[in-house]
């Protein structure tokens, strides 16, 4: 499915051709990718709803319109990479954003990079990108430092063993090789390394295995509604031991599926979670009510996630690039979208409402500790703990 989101007419009649080709235009266009159906929907409609509240919060820059084209991969990472190509070689897009499964965000990455287009993940990517060609970046924290902060609290919670379960792909890697790096410094002992696909029902299966090496606590490598599925488990069996997870359990279908079997359950989250929780003086806190209140007018709705924030974030990483990017080149010129990826990797001490962002050639992410504060779900709110 192809929706197509825009503050001007679609030009008619886009012209064939290489990137490199491509001539000098009135406005800027951005492509979206995420994943409105498939296994990845419940985080991918949030990252749409996201894109839409960035675009309605701002719709141009220094005068130039700014076009968004938004594609459903449908959770599929073949589908992802075929939408980038399309975006960039028939659209003619000067930006990519995308998308809602790490699988599929990697997948693109790849395309941004041969056909040399900057990209801005709203998914976490893996390893560390050449920086004589980047074209790059990512938004959400980690998954090494959201899985360093849960561990800080299961050291200061007494929690010496923990059993891991998380998804068959790249995220649940991250999380497994975040718990992993962290056994060291935090004195914890990963006792398991079970793995389900997003597709599955059931965990049974694996849980009767985490369960057999008797943790104090289990943490959750997974996202989402499927997310849930080792807390209703848990909860069948009578765990009374400390669940934890991260960012990508802060989802309504997590907290609805999950019910009172994910009462408590702690995760490390962007501060725009519990913004009006926050004190005043954080960085977070202005932003992030100004993002709920165009979230509201674009959607009709109020945000309870944190996946559509990636999305805003990332449009103001790229506003605030484009604006000294259109210094010296147009939209639509091979001249431009180099610019754009210089200024993105210039980024310096830009606030969002997850983070405070960083960036530079020779590395995707560009967050610290700042990004991330501590929550809890407490009758299926999450609450701030500090």
């Amino acid at each position: 499915m192809r929706k197509i989101l825009s503050l001007t007419a679609l030009v008619a009649g886009l012209s064939a051709g290489l990137v490199t080709a491509s001539t000098a235009r009135a406005d800027i266009v951005v492509g979206f990718v995420t994943s409105l159906s498939g296994p990845g929907a419940s985080i991918g409609i949030p990252y749409g709803r996201g894109i839409q509240a960035a675009l309605e919060y701002k719709g141009e820059v220094n005068g130039e319109k700014i076009r968004l084209i938004q594609l459903d991969d449908g959770s599929d990472p073949s589908a992802a990479t075929r939408a980038a190509r399309k975006l960039i070689e028939e659209e003619k897009v000067d930006l990519l954003i995308g998308t809602a499964t790490a699988p599929s965000t990697i997948a693109m990455m790849a395309v941004a990079t041969e056909l040399k287009v900057p990209m801005i993940a709203v998914s976490p990517v893996t390893g560390q990108p050449n920086p004589e060609d980047q074209w790059g970046i990512s938004v959400p924290q980690p998954a090494s430092l959201l899985v360093k902060v849960v561990a800080d609290r299961m050291k200061r919670d007494g929690v010496k063993n923990v059993g891991y379960i998380g998804f068959s792909d790249a995220w649940g890697d991250l999380v497994y090789n975040g718990a992993k790096a962290a056994e060291a410094g935090e004195g914890i002992k990963v006792l398991t390394n079970e793995r389900y696909a997003r597709v599955d029902t059931s965990v049974t299966g694996q849980i009767l295995k985490v369960l057999a090496t008797r943790p104090d606590a289990v943490l959750i490598g997974g996202s989402g509604t499927q997310g849930a599925l080792p807390l209703l488990a848990l909860a069948d069996r009578g765990f009374k031991g400390k669940t934890y997870g991260t960012v990508a359990l802060v989802n309504p279908d997590f907290v609805r599926v999950g019910g009172k079997a994910a009462e408590g359950i702690q995760v490390s989250a962007g501060p725009v979670i519990v913004a009006e929780q926050l004190p005043d003086s954080h960085f977070a806190k202005k932003l992030a009510l100004e993002f709920r209140a165009a979230y509201q007018k674009a959607n009709n709705m109020p945000t309870t996630d944190g996946f559509s924030a990636y999305s805003f974030d990332g449009w103001k990483i790229f506003t605030t690039a484009a604006e000294r990017a259109l210094k010296t080149a147009k939209p639509g010129t091979a001249e431009f979208h180099k610019a754009l990826r210089d200024e993105i990797l210039n980024t310096r001490e830009l606030a969002g409402v997850h983070a405070i962002y960083n960036f530079k050639a020779g590395a995707y992410h560009g967050v610290d500790e700042r990004a991330l504060v501590i929550v809890r779900l407490v009758n299926g709110a999450w609450t701030y703990e500090p």
